[in-house]
């Protein structure tokens, strides 16, 4: 089983990307995926977090990640709200984070013992393709960098998600920051 943590900001598409993801997987790669959203932070700008999890086999569990194997991070700014993104992570753990900035890298090697970390300006993408700054799309793109999700099924699923023309924006997006990830 894949366990997964996403962390962001009320805003971001968190919640909106981690059922994306789910219905990505299990309509495109036959696999099963259970979404754990959690809810009672709705407002724009707070630390919002959701959990996914992915396996070839059905899901009978229903609770939290509490031992994740990729953390996905919109917001680095989450970690001075209080948030701590490296718990219960594993020797093996991946980060994929929105960022470019070689301090914000630095200082996410230096805190947390990830095993790599996946990185592309997310809301960057999102601006340039979508015209928003919402980078959920993007960061899925990223996320399908590392092997864990086909990048064609990601886009599907936001077509899916978001009809036809913003569908194609955000999978446009989605492909854009999966060609401009890189590796830490």
């Amino acid at each position: 089983m894949i366990r997964l943590k996403f962390y962001g900001l009320g805003g971001q598409g968190i919640v909106s990307a981690a059922r994306i993801l789910s219905a990505a997987v299990s309509l495109y790669e036959e696999r099963y995926s259970k979404t754990i959203p959690a809810f009672g932070h709705e407002r724009r700008g707070a630390p919002v977090h959701a959990d996914v999890m992915i396996d070839s086999e059905e899901i009978l569990q229903s609770c939290f990640v509490y031992r994740p194997d990729i953390v996905m991070l919109f917001a680095p700014s989450v970690i001075d709200k209080g948030v701590d993104i490296g718990a219960g992570i594993h020797e093996d753990s991946i980060l994929v984070v929105n960022t470019t900035s070689i301090n914000e890298l630095n200082m996410l090697r230096k805190r947390y013992a990830f095993d790599k970390i996946f990185y592309s300006d997310a809301t960057q993408a999102a601006l340039d393709v979508i015209g928003i700054d919402i980078p959920n799309g993007p960061m899925l793109g990223s996320l399908a960098a590392t092997g864990v999700v086909k990048l064609e099924s990601v886009a599907q699923s936001l077509k899916d998600t978001f009809g036809t023309k913003k569908g194609e924006k955000n999978a446009d997006a989605a492909r854009k920051a999966f060609g401009e990830t890189n590796q830490w």
